[in-house]
């Protein structure tokens, strides 16, 4: 039944994609870009609906009356695709950090490159930090929103890795809050394996954790514990221990 329904569920993936490919990514650069956002986030709120409803999983979301009304950085637990979806919709607009491989992906990919993302070769980690940094606070001084990843790729649900603070740098450098934000989307949309999970999806949004006078570790360090300890309430997978420091960053001057 389950694979029924994922077969289903990927049949209006992608024909939404592709609707969204020849209506709506041609006439999007004629746009402002909050209109932009607006037109392009139409396919995201589809995909939202067609999984729940297809794929028989419950959403519990709470938390969205803490959001800020002005920019932030948004720091998230990374699982799997469904999250990259929805956290577009919390807070638009939002720029994300993410690989730039994923802007050659066709109809996808053009659409992510007119939202004016974040795209990094994490070939050249040394770059990439310094990019983001650089483009972070770029896009927070435009009013936009900056959502990043911490861990810097998906991990499985009940695995582990030490979150890395360009985030929380950047958010300190434009005086904005961090919204931290956890969820267990990995166990109904697995990350490697076709098949959806029906089930409770849980995500939280935390109360914003203010930047001002502190340092980019504390502000870090609040981040993860908030993170860690709200996964450990949703997810019915257990969470590991805290893993061994990473090496330290060291952002550009």
């Amino acid at each position: 039944m389950n694979a029924l329904r994922s077969l289903l569920f990927y049949a209006g993936y992608f024909l939404a994609m592709l609707v969204c490919g020849l209506l709506f990514v041609p006439v999007s650069p004629l746009l402002p870009l909050r209109d932009r956002y607006r037109l392009l986030n139409l396919y995201n709120h589809f995909i939202i609906a067609w999984f729940r409803l297809v794929c028989g999983v419950r959403y519990d979301i709470r938390g969205l009356d803490r959001l800020p009304s002005g920019p932030c950085v948004i720091l998230a637990n990374h699982q799997c695709e469904w999250e990259t979806v929805y956290l577009q919709l919390l807070k638009p607009p939002v720029c994300t950090v993410l690989k730039k491989e994923l802007l050659n992906f066709p109809i996808f990919g053009w659409g992510l490159r007119l939202l004016h993302p974040i795209a990094l070769d994490r070939s050249k980690p040394a770059r990439a930090i310094k990019q983001v940094l650089v483009q972070g606070k770029s896009r927070l001084d435009e009013g936009l929103s900056v959502l990043i990843f911490p861990e810097g790729t998906r991990m499985e649900p009940g695995q582990r890795k030490r979150y890395t603070k360009s985030g929380a740098v950047i958010a300190c450098r434009a005086g904005v809050p961090v919204v931290p934000v956890a969820h267990n989307a990995g166990e109904r949309w697995p990350a490697r394996h076709w098949v959806k999970n029906p089930g409770r999806l849980s995500l939280v949004v935390g109360e914003p954790i203010e930047t001002a006078g502190r340092t980019a570790e504390e502000v870090l360090i609040e981040t993860e514990a908030w993170i860690e300890a709200r996964l450990a309430e949703i997810s019915e997978v257990p969470r590991p221990a805290t893993p061994e420091p990473a090496i330290a960053e060291k952002p550009p001057l």
